[in-house]
């Protein structure tokens, strides 16, 4: 009797410290339950942290638009249940990595860097026009032909591709897109076979492979077959043939490579070139 009675009450001690214990855990990132746990980057759909919540514990390219495929508010509260692409004003970000907020979708153009740990309201070019967001760590690295040995500076090579920017089909464009870094950089061919080739003969040291911030200048290379690489502006914006129809040159983003294409993106090099190398 009395050894049931002291099971018991070491039962009941066992059950009250757990309970204890599982009240003072401190709440952990969830998938999506629209509330903001701690790790998480959260949007909220009214200015000061105010309206239903829409929580992510990674980077996201694209929203979507449209219910029921798109990334949406699911917390309590005003905008639960529509879509967050350009619908969200203001953030938390308990993550603790700094996440910036982009004005497009795939990272690109004007961008709000929210701190870890921060709340913001999101400024007046992003409110109501968030597309997409990313996590950090982000690359200082600027776009240099240090120890290239190319004919043309990195500013000089997106000159170049912006002056040839046009839609439909040219000759010389279809196909040719590590050809057309090369004579972006003022080379008369790029000196590989294909762009994968290209990223291949690329020392390390010139490579930032997986980083898919890319100063204005530097190449974006993707794998699959014999790869595909295309330069970039600046702000996540890039210029690639054939993406918009064959034998165009047009502007676009590593998002709409991966997705037209499904070519894994590989990372981004300064301009080397096996031409003179």
């Amino acid at each position: 009797m009395k050894r049931s009675k002291f099971l018991a009450a070491a039962s009941l001690a066992a059950a009250v410290l757990t309970s204890m214990l599982a009240v003072a855990a401190p709440a952990q990132a969830a998938s999506r339950d629209g509330v903001c746990n701690d790790g998480e980057f959260c949007y909220y759909y009214n200015s000061d942290e105010a309206g239903s919540i829409s929580d992510f514990t990674g980077s996201i390219d694209d929203y979507g638009t449209t219910q029921p495929s798109c990334y949406d508010f699911k917390g309590a509260g005003n905008g639960k249940g529509l879509c967050v692409k350009n619908n969200a004003a203001s953030v938390w970000n308990r993550s603790s990595k700094t996440v910036r907020v982009y004005f497009n979708s795939g990272y690109a153009g004007t961008y709000q860097s929210i701190a870890a740990g921060a709340k913001a309201n999101l400024n007046a070019t992003l409110k109501n026009n968030n597309a997409s967001h990313k996590f950090g760590p982000f690359s200082s690295a600027s776009c240099s032909i240090a120890g290239t040995g190319d004919p043309k500076t990195c500013a000089e090579a997106v000159t170049w591709a912006k002056n040839h920017v046009h839609s439909g089909y040219q000759d010389g464009y279809y196909n040719l897109c590590d050809h057309l870094v090369g004579l972006a950089y003022g080379f008369a061919h790029s000196g590989s076979t294909t762009a994968l080739a290209h990223w291949n003969a690329i020392p390390s040291s010139f490579k930032h492979a997986g980083s898919t911030d890319v100063p204005a200048g530097g190449l974006a290379f993707f794998g699959e077959g014999s790869g595909h690489v295309m330069i970039s502006i600046g702000g996540g914006k890039f210029i690639s043939n054939d993406i918009h129809g064959n034998g165009s040159y047009t502007e676009t983003t590593i998002a709409e490579i991966k997705s037209s294409w499904g070519k894994p993106y590989l990372g981004w090099a300064q301009p080397w070139f096996q031409a003179n190398h």
